[in-house]
């Protein structure tokens, strides 16, 4: 029975999120319960292909990728696959009309991953454009549930938040891209002279990303605006405590909001929401 199959996916899905992300599993659970099994679907194809260029360090990557790739486009078109993670996402994508250009886009700069680039303006904006901005796009296809005038007024905004997200969690792994995998993601930037002037005028472009996708998360559709809002209020939580720490400490260990500092922003979150605060 293909029901078994596809619920089992979904929850193998479910599994991926819960166990790599706590901060995203508690903003899909903030979202209205329609929504989860999308997002989780969403997470589990990402995360996929993350762990591909982050982790596989004893594996042929390039090969892995592009049989990822490969996998996505089959179970797409077949409407099925034996991996559950791409049966769960080939659901999604079939029933909110995900753009293949996003998925294309996302996988782009994954493979861009595959090996250290000096990043110019245009090429650091070309990856954010696909590692974040277009998860976010995929995402608000869910949220805005078919609302295609929605959902284009919306896009930018998305697609900021996913900017920001992303350029903190660069600030974040800082010590683990450049020193473990040899990537510098912040083009102009030399990372043996790293210091506070520099860090300051990334943390200003991160601000304006904020500023626009928050614009955004209070037009959300209600069953969705909780959700992302909590997302948001953990990276900026994550955002500040950067911010308070100096270069040389974000070059030598990754900054973290520990679990209980989670759960007490998502109480003090959920307050705002119910007093329609945000």
């Amino acid at each position: 029975m293909k029901q078994l199959y596809d619920k089992v996916s979904r929850r193998t899905s479910r599994m991926i999120t819960k166990s790599y992300s706590t901060s995203f599993s508690l903003g899909i659970l903030a979202l209205d319960r329609s929504l989860h099994d999308h997002i989780y679907a969403i997470y589990g194809f990402v995360r996929f292909a993350d762990e591909i260029v982050d982790t596989f360090h004893d594996y042929d990557k390039k090969w892995l990728l592009d049989d990822f790739r490969r996998q996505t486009y089959e179970a797409i078109e077949n409407q099925i696959s034996l991996n559950p993670v791409l049966n769960a996402f080939q659901e999604t994508v079939r029933q909110f009309n995900i753009d293949k250009e996003l998925i294309d886009t996302f996988l782009h700069s994954m493979e861009m991953d595959l090996n250290p680039l000096q990043y110019t303006d245009e090429k650091y904006e070309e990856y954010i454009l696909g590692s974040a901005e277009v998860v976010g796009l995929m995402c608000l296809k869910v949220f805005c549930y078919g609302n295609e005038a929605q959902y284009e007024a919306l896009k930018h905004n998305a697609m900021k938040l996913g900017s920001a997200f992303q350029k903190i969690n660069f600030l974040r792994d800082l010590k683990a891209d450049y020193q473990a995998l040899g990537r510098v993601y912040f083009p102009g930037v030399n990372m043996d002279a790293f210091d506070d002037q520099t860090k300051r005028e990334i943390e200003l472009d991160i601000e304006k990303d904020f500023h626009t996708g928050y614009e955004g998360i209070i037009q959300l559709p209600k069953k969705a605006r909780f959700g992302v809002y909590i997302a948001y209020v953990y990276y900026y939580a994550l955002f500040q405590k950067i911010k308070a720490t100096p270069a040389h400490v974000i070059m030598n260990q990754r900054v973290r909001i520990p679990n209980s500092g989670k759960y007490s922003l998502l109480i003090q979150s959920y307050v705002k929401h119910s007093f329609n605060l945000l």
